[in-house]
C-alpha cells in the first residue's frame, strides 16, 4: 500500500493511496473466513460452513467490506503520519476519488480537523457600557397600563356612539345565505372595539352604533377560515346591548398588594421598584440582542482568523444556496440547472458569509468552552415547551417536531451563543 498525506492546513487535510488487489483480496480473505464460524447458511452447521460457500453466498457484500476495510487502513495510517488524533476530526473523511482497475484501487480521502482557535484574552475586545436605565415617566406610565387592565368595566350613561377601544356588549345572529349557522349566534357578547377578534370588518361597522341600536353588519370570510365558511359571504344581525369603558383605579397600596400577591409588606413604594427593574432588563435584553451581541460577534469574527474546514463552509453555502432556491421561480431554476456556469457563480456569491457564519460558530464554541457555557437537551426542551404554551401550542408536539425535523442542535448552538456572549457583555456593565 503506497500512502502520500498532506496536511493543507490547520483544518484541512488529503490522503492519496494506492491500494493493490492483493490487499483487497487478504482482507476478503479475512473477513469471508471469520463470517463462516458465525454464518447462517441452509445445509451446513453453524461454524462449519466452507470459505468458499461464504464467498458464494455473500459475493459482493465481501468485496465492498474488504475495500471498506483498506480504505480505515489507508485512513489511519495517514492520521498516524500526520499527527492527526481521531478526536480532532469533524464529520466523516470524504472520498473524492476511487478509481479501481484489475490490480489496484487509487483513492484520495479529504479530511476536516476542527480548527485550534487562539482566542488570547478575549475578555479586553469587550467594551464597558452603562447599564440602561427607567425614567420616572416611562415608570409612571407603565404602572398605570398596568393599573388599568386591572379595572372593571362600567358602562357609558352618556348618550354617545362607541368609538375605536370602547368595549360593546351585544347580541348577534351570523346567516350566509339566508340561513344561520353553527356557532354563529351569542347574546350579551363582549368585545373590544378594533382588537381584530373577530372577522376583518366586521368590528369597523360596529363603530358609530348606539346603545339599544340594531344593525345588519355584512363580511367576507377569509380564504383562510376554517371549515365551509372560507371565503362565503355572510350576514350578521347586531343588537348593541351597552358601551362600556375601562372604570377608574387609584394606584395606591391597595393597588400594589393586589397586584403582587404572595408579597410581604407589598406597597407602592415596592412595585414602582420592580415596575423600574423589569424596564430596564427590558431595554437592557433589546439593547444586548438589537445591537451589542451582533457587533460582539462580528468584532471577534473579524479579530480571530484561523482555517476553516472546507465541506463546512461549502454545506453552510448550500444552505444559502437552497433557501434563496425556495424564492425562486421555475425558470429561474430551470436556468441554473442548465448552466453550470451560472450556478457556480451564484454559490460564490454565499461564500463569504458562509466563511462568516463558520467562523462565528467555532469562535462560540471556544468561549463556551473557556467560560464553562453548556446547554443541555433538557434545558432546550424546557425554553421550547416554554415558547409552545405563550403560543397556545402543545408543548410535547412542538418538541418532537422540532426534533424529528432534526433543529435540536441548533437551537441548542443558539442558546450556547446567547449564553456566552450575555455573560461577557454582563461582565462589563457599569451602573449609571
Amino acid at each position: 500500500m503506497e500512502i502520500k498525506s498532506n496536511k493543507i492546513n490547520g483544518a484541512n487535510a488529503t490522503i492519496e493511496a494506492t491500494i493493490s488487489m492483493d490487499e483487497v483480496n487478504a482482507n476478503l480473505e479475512k473477513i469471508a473466513k471469520t463470517l463462516s464460524k458465525t454464518a447462517n447458511v441452509q445445509g451446513f452447521r453453524k461454524g462449519k460452513v466452507p470459505v468458499a460457500i461464504v464467498k458464494k453466498q455473500y459475493g459482493e457484500k465481501l468485496v465492498q467490506d474488504a475495500e471498506a476495510e483498506a480504505l480505515r487502513e489507508v485512513l489511519e495510517a495517514g492520521l498516524k503520519e500526520m499527527g492527526i488524533p481521531n478526536e480532532s476530526l469533524i464529520g466523516e473523511p470524504n472520498i473524492s476519488k476511487f478509481d479501481k482497475s484489475e490490480d489496484k484501487i487509487e483513492v484520495e480521502v479529504k479530511i476536516a480537523m476542527r480548527p485550534e482557535v487562539e482566542m488570547g484574552d478575549y475578555s479586553s475586545l469587550v467594551t464597558e457600557f452603562e447599564k440602561p436605565t427607567a425614567t420616572e415617566d416611562e415608570v409612571t406610565a407603565r404602572i398605570t397600563e398596568l393599573a388599568q387592565s386591572q379595572a372593571p368595566m362600567v358602562d357609558v350613561e352618556e348618550d354617545r356612539a362607541i368609538a375605536k377601544d370602547d368595549s360593546a356588549l351585544f347580541d348577534f345572529e351570523g346567516s350566509v345565505d339566508g340561513k344561520l349557522f353553527e356557532g354563529g349566534s351569542s347574546k350579551d357578547f363582549s368585545l373590544v372595539i378594533g382588537s381584530g377578534q373577530f372577522i376583518p370588518g366586521f368590528e369597523d361597522q360596529m363603530i358609530g352604533m348606539k346603545k339599544g341600536e340594531e344593525k345588519i353588519i355584512k363580511v367576507t370570510f377569509p380564504e383562510n377560515y376554517g371549515g365551509d365558511l372560507a371565503g362565503k359571504d355572510a350576514e350578521f344581525k347586531v343588537n348593541l346591548n351597552a358601551i362600556q369603558t375601562k372604570g377608574e383605579v387609584v394606584i395606591d397600596d391597595e393597588l400594589a398588594k393586589k397586584m403582587l400577591q404572595g408579597e410581604d409588606d407589598a406597597n407602592l413604594e415596592k412595585l414602582t421598584e420592580l415596575v423600574k427593574s423589569q424596564i430596564e432588563n427590558e431595554k437592557l435584553s433589546k439593547l444586548y440582542n438589537d445591537e451589542m451581541k451582533p457587533a460582539l460577534l462580528e468584532t471577534f469574527v473579524s479579530t480571530f482568523k484561523f482555517d476553516l474546514p472546507e465541506f463546512v463552509v461549502e454545506q453552510e453555502i448550500d444552505m444559502a444556496l437552497n433557501k434563496k432556491a425556495g424564492s425562486m421561480n421555475e425558470d429561474e431554476i430551470k436556468e441554473l440547472r442548465e448552466d453550470a456556469d451560472k450556478l457556480k457563480e451564484l454559490r460564490e456569491t454565499f461564500r463569504a458569509d458562509a466563511e462568516k457564519s463558520v467562523r462565528a460558530t467555532f469562535i462560540i464554541d471556544t468561549l463556551a468552552t473557556a467560560e464553562n457555557v453548556k446547554v443541555e437537551e433538557q434545558e432546550v426542551m424546557q425554553t421550547i415547551y416554554y415558547e409552545a404554551m405563550q403560543m397556545g401550542q402543545d408543548p410535547q408536539k412542538a418538541f418532537e417536531q422540532y426534533k424529528d425535523a432534526g433543529y435540536i442542535p441548533a437551537i441548542q448552538m443558539s442558546m450556547v451563543e446567547d449564553k456566552v456572549l450575555s455573560g461577557l457583555l454582563n461582565s462589563k456593565i457599569k451602573e449609571a
